[in-house]
């Protein structure tokens, strides 16, 4: 079981980013999928998530509006499209799978993480 996060960069202020977080060896039908991120010195912190039923979205107030989390046709991606953005959107971004309902053991899976950096 394996999460890849792909699409972090620089990028200007203002300007946009397409991040995609795919599975390997299974699909999100099952799993509730959110986005984290972490700037330096900070802690991991929730941008988006997405349920697993019925596509329910929730967003931080940091990117409301800005930033949009979707599941993809091929239901084994998900993404979080992410416009004007801020200097203080830099961070490494990360991928989250839950299963639902939630297991006893296993089921939440994390990638490896995307750097995503605001700057001129």
């Amino acid at each position: 079981v394996q999460l890849v996060e792909s699409g972090g960069g620089l990028v200007q202020p203002g300007g946009s980013l397409r991040l995609s977080c795919a599975a390997s060896s299974f699909t999100f039908s099952n799993y509730d999928v959110s986005w984290y991120r972490q700037a330096p010195g900070k802690e991991r912190e929730l941008v988006a998530a997405i349920t697993s039923a019925g596509g329910s979205t929730n967003y931080a107030d940091s990117v409301k509006g800005r930033f949009t989390i979707s599941r993809g046709n091929a239901k084994n991606t998900v993404y979080l499209q992410m416009n004007s953005l801020k200097p203080e959107d830099t961070a490494v971004y990360y991928c989250r799978a839950e299963h639902r309902p939630k297991m006893r053991t296993g089921g939440d899976y994390w990638g490896q993480g995307t750097q995503v950096t605001v700057s001129s």
